[in-house]
């Protein structure tokens, strides 16, 4: 092949991978800026299926890219450049494989005779993501590799993938076509009618493998005290289904802060709390039979009453199969849609509203909340309840890994109605986390809260640019406790220790930053300048940051002194 024509071989396998993408149901292409992946941008910039999202930082282009397929339940293409580009995707990467998120990776990289030898900007690329992503290593453009190999390797590769895939993709230089002189008819003859389609070369069906129990396995089931346990569940996945199956069953259904049930008033929502709870305790421990939708618990309460409890039954459902139980219990686990498996023709349990009690309890601790926190000082379980219960069906809030997702999993208040609640807990890192918020919003186009501590803001810094972009209320809540002060938490063995090691103060605000990306910002250190500031900026057609400044040690006494409370009741 002469050496002027390379560039336009280039871009053309690069036009054929993006139109296949498309096909294969991606709507969105996250890029940031390099040269070695210039065949793959020139063709997502041409490419009018998909919508195209930039970021000069990759590590916060990849978690953008998380949101964004979280949000569309669909795969998300992300072009990086060569070297240390493609590590920066690493972490989101790690969080998309634990949770089934569809990404896929396209890296640009350097030809197989500039590895290892000195080359500028050039590592070892295949397989950088080890187990996290499904790898393909693609030769240099050639004229010798048919077209449809290409395509049909893309089918194969992305078709019913509900984890990452990376796509590395060795150039050689020239990079940059100065003319699209190359006729490359005769080399596309093969494709047939796929040119004039709007179909993927290969079309693979969608597998749907699903095991459900019989009639028979449901009536013994049913036959005892149970509970019903709601996990990590998506909105998609219609959580709402196990209300009807809790009322119908007549057992109780116990929430986690990320099954989109927490605030349902027909649920028990306090399970983090009623677990210090003497009589609610004694009262679960009656429990013969589980019943568990998803998992990846936050409350350790929770947790560690699974493992202990000894069941005469313990059912999981799950959508595809995977381990998602740390105690290792033993289980029947029913792999299918959560929506079908609760429309089952289940039979009454023998035991019907055993656990009756525990609603009464449940609403005792709503009330205590109230009084205590509500009416009480300012701080960040107050904040984080005043959030939660602003929220309704026309917005969706994103809660922040450490300290705020367990105020809200402890502490959020029972509505009637809110929308679809966000968390990154697979890896359950502090990285991240507003670009991922970013990337749900972008897709949603709703009315987006992100609540987030200080020291996982720092980390995300870059994202402040992703932010700016908004064009719908985005609102950036701060908790700005002056370091990491989940660790008040934990049993470290001095204060000293715990300060110089630990909880890291930091002494910064957050004011201009804000100002360097032109984003409305508010600074708050009190319920009533919070609810003005809060109000205005859900209103605002655009991003806002509120930062809350709040004592070091307030929201860890807060919960010791709630929890002493509960114990006693």
């Amino acid at each position: 092949m002469q050496i002027e024509k390379t560039a336009e071989l280039n871009l053309l396998w690069g036009t054929l991978m993006l139109e296949e993408l498309a096909r294969l149901g991606v709507q969105h292409v996250c890029m940031a800026p390099g040269s070695r992946s210039t065949p793959l941008t020139l063709a997502a910039a041409k490419q009018t299926k998909l919508k195209q999202h930039l970021h000069f930082d990759e590590r916060g282009l990849g978690f953008l890219a998380l949101g964004l397929a979280k949000a569309s339940q669909a795969p998300v293409a992300i072009i990086t450049t060569s070297g240390t580009a493609v590590a920066n995707l690493y972490p989101a990467i790690i969080e998309a494989w634990l949770t089934h998120v569809p990404l896929i990776v396209l890296s640009g990289d350097r030809p197989p005779e500039l590895i290892d030898c000195g080359a500028n900007q050039a590592i070892v690329q295949p397989a950088i993501f080890s187990q996290y992503a499904k790898q393909i290593n693609l030769p240099t453009p050639d004229l010798a590799i048919r077209p449809e190999s290409l395509l049909a390797t893309l089918d194969e590769a992305i078709s019913n993938q509900s984890q990452p895939v990376h796509i590395n993709c060795m150039y050689r230089e020239p990079l940059y076509p100065s003319t699209m002189s190359a006729n490359f008819t005769e080399y596309l003859s093969t494709l047939g009618t796929w040119q004039h389609t709007s179909q993927s070369y290969v079309q693979y069906g969608k597998v749907k493998q699903q095991s459900i129990p019989s009639q028979d396995a449901l009536a013994r089931f049913v036959h005892g005290k149970g509970v019903i346990i709601a996990g990590t569940l998506s909105p998609q996945e219609s959580p709402e289904a196990l209300i009807l199956l809790s009322q119908k069953l007549g057992w109780p259904l116990l929430t986690d802060a990320q099954s989109q049930l927490r605030q349902h008033p027909g649920v028990v929502g306090n399970i983090d709390q009623l677990l210090h709870h003497p009589k609610a305790k004694a009262l679960l421990q009656q429990a013969e039979r589980v019943l568990v939708f998803g998992g990846r618990f936050i409350s350790k309460r929770l947790i560690s009453y699974l493992a202990e409890q000894k069941w005469k039954s313990y059912w999981q459902v799950l959508p595809t199969q995977m381990r998602l139980d740390p105690s290792h219990s033993t289980k029947q686990v029913w792999q299918c849609e959560l929506q079908t498996f609760a429309s089952l023709q289940w039979p009454r349990s023998s035991e019907v509203n055993w656990a009756l009690q525990l609603t009464q309890v449940n609403d005792n601790l709503e009330t205590l909340f109230q009084h205590q926190i509500d009416n009480g000082e300012f701080g960040e379980a107050m904040v984080v309840r005043r959030i939660a219960k602003a929220q309704d069906t026309s917005q969706q809030l994103f809660i922040g890994n450490s300290l705020p997702v367990r105020l809200y999993d402890m502490f959020a208040p029972m509505t009637p109605e809110h929308g679809a609640t966000y968390t990154n807990r697979g890896a359950s890192g502090i990285d991240g986390l507003l670009a991922t918020a970013c990337g749900i919003a972008k897709h949603s186009k709703i009315p987006t809260t992100l609540v987030i501590g200080d020291i996982s803001q720092l980390h995300d810094l870059n994202s402040l640019a992703l932010a700016r972009t908004m064009n719908t209320a985005f609102v950036l809540v701060i908790l700005n406790n002056d370091g990491g002060n989940i660790f008040n938490l934990l049993p470290v063995p001095d204060e000293k220790l715990r300060n110089d090691y630990y909880r890291l103060s930091h002494g910064l605000e957050f004011g201009y930053g804000a100002a360097m990306f032109g984003i409305a910002y508010n600074q708050v250190d009190d319920i009533e300048g919070f609810d003005e500031a809060y109000q205005d900026a859900i209103g605002f057609d655009g991003p806002s940051v509120i930062e809350v400044t709040v004592a070091q040690e307030q929201a860890s006494a807060q919960i010791a002194k709630i929890t002493s409370w509960v114990k006693q009741s």
